[in-house]
């Protein structure tokens, strides 16, 4: 069996009532296209407005990992992006053309690149949520009122990538630990967490003075430390428990504690807070759980955590995409509603994160940064907006081309082997699952 480490993105931003309880096992994805209608910038909402020179900060950060590629490979999936060597061409005129003022940048894009409206099976319209990265208060030890631990990858965690069995499973994965007895069995949930069971690991990275600010840096995935020593430490996503998620501001609606019309980040924060004797169980209901490393790296304003690209998040101009349509280190042009109900968000985008919940095409989720303001404009979006890829004059485009996600048949037995005896009724539902997903991943025949 060939156990790999997943390597993904950071956790985002998905507490509103729309979001629906992740079933387990995990439900297979199936196919979605992405369809490319050539444009002009003429034709981009805004596009005259924008300080395009932002997003030459983020295309850069994306050049770098760019340049590193076989200039034969393609960017992306099939020939939806063109190759690499077409890119590293315009990669490499922009490194001679920086520092530009905005209208320079403009021009730049003008010169170098076609717009493509991206289109998806049913329509042009999608969806863009927000993210950000929050700040909490901590030290490197338990005193006083830092209480709350931030965790480390544990040791006993494994990730199984269906994918290294059948190609046809790529992107699908299952996370678990090792027993005494070598079964594989669901990682500690949420629950189990909080109560201690990995309290004498000592993985602990940091200690936190606030249980829901914690959470909150589960579902975002990454943040700020203000430590007691005066210093700031940041951390980023390393691991989860690959325990379902559950979107708590759907069940506190159910509970009649939230109107559904009014659900946002902050009044789920506000209720959590009002209510320390419900919200641990509240919070328990998500049974999903994050472990955090330590992150080094650039500091300034247009610098945030590092992304799933491997590279620096620029505020408002890194988007987080579905990897599987949209390759990273393409920029975007994006028309979408204000989550404050001001003029549409229309700015240069950078594809360079990707996250569970962004699946499908015209679907993104927008790094607002760090702060407050970052974070109600982050708890509110949810917008309806259309969006365009900038795609290189130079590469051999086909606009018919379009990009799929590979489709799956789900893997639902009508009879699956009895599972042996284990801990919990979860365990042996998963070992029952489990079991028949390993018959299945046998290699195909020639």
């Amino acid at each position: 069996m060939i156990l790999k480490r997943l390597m993904t993105a950071a956790f985002c931003c998905l507490l509103l009532t729309g979001c629906d309880t992740l079933s387990w096992p995990p439900q297979l994805k199936t196919a979605d296209q992405l369809s490319l209608k050539e444009s002009s910038f003429g034709q981009l909402p805004g596009w005259d407005n924008d300080a395009q020179g932002e997003a030459v900060v983020a295309l850069q950060r994306s050049c770098a990992g760019i340049m590193k590629k076989d200039a034969s490979d393609n960017l992306g999936v099939g020939n939806f992006a063109g190759t690499a060597g077409a890119w590293q061409g315009m990669c490499q005129a922009l490194s001679k053309a920086v520092p530009m003022t905005d209208a320079e940048a403009r021009a730049f894009f003008q010169q170098h690149f076609t717009p493509y409206e991206m289109q998806r099976s049913n329509g042009d319209e999608g969806l863009f949520t927000g993210y950000y990265e929050p700040t909490l208060y901590g030290s490197y030890r338990k005193h006083g009122r830092f209480t709350v631990p931030i965790y480390g990858r544990p040791n006993d965690l494994v990730t199984v990538n269906l994918g290294d069995f059948k190609p046809a499973l790529e992107g699908e994965h299952i996370v678990g630990r090792v027993t005494r007895d070598d079964s594989l069995v669901p990682y500690y949930d949420r629950a189990a967490i909080d109560d201690g069971v990995l309290a004498k690991r000592h993985d602990e990275i940091v200690w936190v003075d606030s249980a829901v600010d914690a959470f909150f840096l589960h579902v975002q995935g990454s943040g700020r430390i203000k430590m007691d020593n005066g210093t700031t430490l940041r951390i980023g996503y390393a691991a989860e428990n690959g325990q379902p998620y559950v979107a708590i501001g759907k069940a506190l609606v159910q509970r009649g504690a939230l109107d559904k019309d009014n659900v946002s980040m902050q009044s789920i924060r506000d209720w959590l807070q009002q209510n320390p004797t419900e919200a641990a169980d509240v919070m328990d209901l998500d049974a999903s759980y994050i472990f955090f490393r330590k992150l080094k790296g650039e500091e300034g304003p247009l610098t945030g955590p590092l992304g799933a690209e491997g590279v620096p998040l620029t505020p408002r101009r890194s988007l987080a995409v579905d990897r599987k349509l949209v390759p990273y280190g393409v920029p975007i042009w994006l028309d979408a509603e204000d989550p404050d109900g001001q003029n549409n968000i229309q700015r240069l985008m950078v594809a360079q994160d990707t996250g569970g919940a962004i699946v499908g095409p015209v679907r993104g989720d927008f790094f607002w940064g760090n702060g407050d303001e970052a974070a109600h404009k982050a708890g509110l979006m949810k917008s309806k907006g259309h969006a365009w890829v900038l795609l290189p004059k130079t590469a051999d485009i086909d606009p018919k081309e379009t990009a799929q996600e590979e489709p799956h048949t789900p893997v639902q037995p009508s009879a699956p082997a009895p599972a042996e005896a284990s801990d919990t009724p979860q365990q042996n539902h998963f070992m029952s699952w489990y079991k028949h997903v390993v018959s299945v991943l046998q290699p195909d025949d020639e």
